[in-house]
């Protein structure tokens, strides 16, 4: 199993169109053995210490493989929305991770 968490940074003004493209592509997590199992809008008053940027929302997912995660990128109904993700993302931290 793989982890991949994800710090995602919006563009100002751009919330409506990242929402598009997520009500589009997380459904789709499920069809590749995946799952999304958090999804957080993190809040300043939260944030106990850090040194980089607090992200627009952090994302956990899980996919049962790395073959699993590649089929998910490479779907082609989520291509046809990426420019909704490129238009609306400014830029995304991607951590790989496993339960050690």
């Amino acid at each position: 199993m793989i982890y991949l968490t994800q710090l995602i940074y919006i563009q100002e003004g751009q919330e409506e169109i990242f929402d598009e493209f997520e009500s589009i592509a997380i459904p789709i997590i499920r069809n590749y053995n995946g799952e999304l199992v958090l999804r957080i809008r993190p809040d300043k008053e939260a944030l106990i210490e850090g040194t980089i940027e607090l992200p627009y929302e952090i994302h956990l997912v899980l996919f049962q493989t790395q073959e699993d995660y590649e089929n998910f990128t490479d779907d082609e109904e989520r291509k046809r929305f990426l420019h909704l993700k490129e238009e609306s993302i400014r830029e995304t931290i991607l951590i790989h991770g496993e339960v050690v």
